[in-house]
Formats: C-alpha cells, structure tokens, sequence
C-alpha cells in the first residue's frame, strides 16, 4: 500500500500521468524505469507535454490486457509531417491528415506492432463509439528528444488519436484528454 501512495504522489506531478492509474490497472502494468528529462524544441501544436530539463518520467514497457472494454486516455495527436507526432507512422511508414481516423498506442497495448492496420473500437463517455486505424506506437520507454518530440514517454494506457477521431466522437480537442473503452474490433 505504501508504494502505491509513492506512486500515485509521483504520478500526480506529471499533466498525462494524472490520469494514468485506476486501482484495477497498478497490478496489471507497474513502471519499468525512469527516463531523465531533456527539454528541445517541442512543437506544441496540440499542446503535448514536454519535457523539462532534470525532471523524471515514468516508463512502462507493459500495458494491462485489453478486454472488450478496455479503459484508455484518449490524446490527440497529428500525425501529419511537421506534427508533434515527429517521424512518419511506425506502422506503414508514412504520414496521416489529420481528417484520418488514425491512432497510435502505447508500447504495450502497441505489442510489437501486431496492432498494425487493425481497426478498433474506441467509445467515449455517452456512448458515441468511432472506429480507427492503428498507425503508430505511443512510445511508453522513450521520449524527451528530438524524434519524440522533445514530449515525456506516454503512459501506458493511451489511443493518442487524429484531430477526425475527436471530431467523429463529438469530442473538444482543446481539452486534450479524454476517459475513453476502447476494444479490437
């Protein structure tokens, strides 16, 4: 119990790591690392978080198991040339619009890219469900340079998604998080 609290003050300091844990999830996926902060140039167009200079970040190299009603934090993300998404999808190699219904996902949930080219179901809250193509990898070890963007690591239960897959759930972009299930299709 002690090092849950340790966790979740250590957790609380970051913007997506606020969200990161509920209780069924701490025994599913506990944190690989620490990954050392190193500010650049972060593009900061769908206001990412970036890192700062000292600061440590958690890593995960493990995602809980995804059921037919997997708990996610949706993110936005472009995965478009000159978008925080960096370099092109790690999936085909290219880049996306952002009127693409695409996603990326955590490196657990990502699994060796075994999730490329396969649709999944994400449903907000109220019910509004949307279906997306998994292009790229939310790397949850790597992070605060230039081909992450200068960003922290993603938590481990993020669908970093389009610009279209906020807009198709009827979502506000502007609050840049959002509780979301998400399934295979």
């Amino acid at each position: 119990m002690a090092m849950a609290i340790v966790l979740l003050a250590t957790l609380s300091a970051s913007h997506t790591a606020s969200c990161l844990l509920r209780p069924h999830d701490v025994a599913g996926c506990q944190p690989s690392g620490y990954l050392p902060g190193r500010s650049g140039d972060c593009e900061t167009s769908n206001s990412p978080d970036c890192c700062v200079d000292g600061k440590q970040y958690l890593q995960f190299l493990c995602s809980p198991p995804v059921s037919a009603d997997t708990w996610a934090v949706l993110t936005v993300n472009g995965f478009g040339k000159g978008k925080d998404g960096g370099l092109p999808s790690e999936c085909d190699g290219v880049y996306h619009d952002d009127s693409e219904m695409v996603v990326a996902l955590s490196t657990g949930r990502f699994s060796g890219m075994s999730r490329c080219g396969r649709s999944i179901k994400i449903t907000a809250k109220g019910g509004s469900s949307v279906y997306a193509k998994v292009v790229d990898e939310c790397d949850s070890v790597h992070g605060c340079d230039a081909e992450h963007n200068y960003e922290e690591p993603c938590a481990y239960n993020v669908v970093d998604a389009s610009p279209a897959v906020w807009d198709a759930l009827g979502l506000d972009q502007s609050i840049g998080l959002q509780d979301v299930t998400w399934s295979d299709e």
